[in-house]
């Protein structure tokens, strides 16, 4: 991923390929690598790869929500110039995307979202921090995925030291209250983007229902499901995750 990173301005991102933007929002307590296969995968089939850093732990405590969030990426899909984009998201950048996608529809070609926030929230504010026990961190991530072993020990290391550090612990707390506020069930209704919905059917941070919600709820979606798949799907079946979003883009002409 490296030699296609890039800093430019207040933005550090990732892209690769040329062709039509996809621009990806990452989670909370996630990062680029892990869309290293749609990344690797898209540019050969004719799209821009872009994933830029979000600020989640940078911005002052007042800008820590989904809606400044949404803002970000609205300026960054600006400072690159791109006319249209489709925005994909997992968990927190899922729900950043829909609320991008209600802001500024006119900026959104298509919209993709897996294991997202913006109906259910207890994934994001129940217990989660509890600082200084790692067993307890080991177990919370390895619930993340259906295999548990998607969990490596880095992983895991890099959700302990987050939880652990007193600022980013706040600000992890701050985004979940602002994804409880920002809850999009009344918006989705007049939301006409096209949406792909793809979805672990073993996804235990935010369950089955919760995509048969969004489904319901938007009017031009198409709910796809992945069999022994956890929340990120993205990671822990990057072929099949490919190939579907692959059929939605040929299928809607994106």
């Amino acid at each position: 991923m490296d030699k296609h990173y890039k800093k430019e301005g207040k933005y550090s991102y990732y892209e690769a390929g040329e062709g039509t933007p996809i621009v990806i929002l990452h989670g909370l307590m996630g990062g680029l690598s892990n869309f290293d296969a749609v990344a690797e995968y898209f540019p050969t089939k004719g799209y821009k790869v872009v994933i830029p850093d979000l600020p989640i732990y940078t911005q002052s405590i007042l800008k820590t929500n989904v809606k400044s969030f949404a803002k970000y990426v609205k300026d960054f899909i600006t400072f690159k110039g791109f006319d249209k984009v489709i925005l994909l998201g997992n968990s927190l950048g899922g729900h950043i995307a829909l609320y991008h996608t209600k802001l500024y529809p006119e900026k959104v070609a298509g919209l993709v979202i897996t294991g997202s926030s913006g109906l259910y929230e207890s994934a994001m504010g129940d217990s989660y921090p509890k600082r200084g026990d790692y067993e307890y961190i080991k177990k919370k991530a390895e619930d993340v995925f259906y295999d548990p072993a998607i969990a490596t020990p880095e992983l895991i290391d890099e959700v302990y030291a987050t939880v652990n550090d007193r600022i980013k612990l706040i600000k992890t707390l701050t985004i979940a209250k602002s994804a409880i506020r920002h809850n999009m069930a009344k918006d989705l209704p007049k939301m006409t983007v096209e949406t792909c919905i793809i979805w672990g059917k073993n996804d235990a941070v935010t369950p089955p229902n919760v995509a048969e919600e969004f489904d319901k709820l938007l009017p031009n979606s198409t709910l796809y499901w992945i069999d022994k798949c956890g929340h990120a799907a993205m990671m822990e079946h990057p072929q099949e995750f490919n190939k579907l979003l692959e059929e939605w883009l040929v299928k809607k002409n994106l």
